[in-house]
């Protein structure tokens, strides 16, 4: 029986999930705040320890993927419900100190997304290349990585290698390379895979106007991936939903029950 919206999905109160967001929002930020600084400021790289300093670097291109997800929810009220400005202010330092991203750029830009998602306007949506990973990923990239975020990054490269005189290849592999595969990896799992047009298929594949899937994967396989983004056609079905919630949303139907009527976004 098809039914006219997305099931129910059972939220703690707001109080519950202030400290629910904030806290696990603490715990990303936070350790990937201290990977970093101990990577740039007490780790010194050899060769003989360049497997750790990998494994780090994996770690810390993971929880990249976690704070750009915090400030996903914080764009849509959900880090912190009834608190915008708490929600824009943790927001505004994360994304400055991810990669110097502006706050109300990035925030208007996820709202068109989720207006006109998968149609042209969509900032991030290729319509041009909508099956084509690495020029959708450019198109992506030169429209949110703009002279701001390449002045700060050369800004923070420049005082650690020039003034700091850490060695290049260790802020390389500690700061340039988690920061860079985090974005492929936010990319792939939260953009392209789930927004992508199947060939052969009616409306590219799509279930409905939200021109989104969600990947099929067990709710580890999902918080490694993309922190649960990947159950994407959940998240923009109810993107009331923080992100430690996706699952549950997920297990309630949300993004499998066939729909009658939009939505409301």
């Amino acid at each position: 029986m098809n039914a006219p919206f997305a099931p129910a999905v059972t939220l703690p109160d707001r109080s519950l999930q202030r400290v629910a967001g904030l806290g696990l929002g603490l715990a990303i930020a936070g350790s990937w705040l201290a990977i970093h600084a101990w990577g740039m400021f007490v780790f010194e790289l050899s060769w003989s320890n360049w497997p750790l300093a990998l494994a780090v670097a994996m770690v810390q291109c993971w929880l990249s993927v976690g704070v750009f997800i915090v400030c996903h929810d914080a764009m849509h009220g959900t880090l912190a419900p009834g608190l915008p400005r708490v929600n824009a202010a943790i927001g505004t330092v994360l994304l400055a100190l991810y990669a110097g991203f502006g706050w109300k750029h990035l925030r208007d830009a996820h709202m068109s997304h989720h207006k006109l998602a998968g149609h042209a306007g969509d900032p991030d949506f290729d319509e041009h290349h909508p099956d084509n990973f690495w020029r959708w990923y450019g198109t992506f990239f030169r429209r949110y990585f703009g002279w701001r975020s390449i002045l700060f990054v050369h800004t923070v490269v420049g005082i650690y290698w020039l003034v700091l005189d850490i060695p290049m290849a260790q802020i390389v592999l500690l700061y340039g390379q988690p920061a860079l595969a985090s974005s492929l990896q936010l990319f792939y799992f939260g953009t392209f895979r789930t927004h992508r047009h199947i060939a052969g298929k009616a409306d590219g594949g799509f279930a409905d106007h939200h021109n989104a899937r969600s990947d099929d994967f067990g709710t580890l396989a999902s918080l490694a991936t993309c922190f649960h983004f990947g159950y994407h056609l959940e998240h923009h079905r109810r993107p009331d939903v923080p992100w430690w919630a996706l699952p549950a949303a997920r297990r309630a139907g949300v993004g499998h029950v066939e729909l009658t009527e939009k939505v409301p976004a």
